[in-house]
């Protein structure tokens, strides 16, 4: 979705470094995957849109406003899940 390049298998997955990111409207599904598509974001060029961060509360507690303190650009809006 943000233009990584990853190659997966039935067990792994392999993921090529020095592709281009590009922001996009992604899906978080568990608390590991919902941190690892904030960092994808934070690097994509444009905004990206994650949904479903309530996978994320569960383990970072008001991440958007530690990270904002880090310098990112990070703001929480409320949405209409589908």
């Amino acid at each position: 979705r943000l233009g990584a390049q990853i190659d997966t298998g039935e067990a792994h997955c392999v993921v090529k470094g020095g592709a281009h990111l590009t922001g996009a409207a992604v899906m978080s599904s568990d608390l590991r995957a919902s941190a690892s598509l904030v960092i994808a974001a934070m690097m994509a060029e444009g905004a990206s849109e994650i949904l479903r961060v309530y996978h994320i509360d569960r383990g970072y507690e008001a991440i958007e406003k530690r990270l904002t303190e880090l310098g990112a650009e990070i703001r929480r809006e409320r949405t209409e899940e589908f």
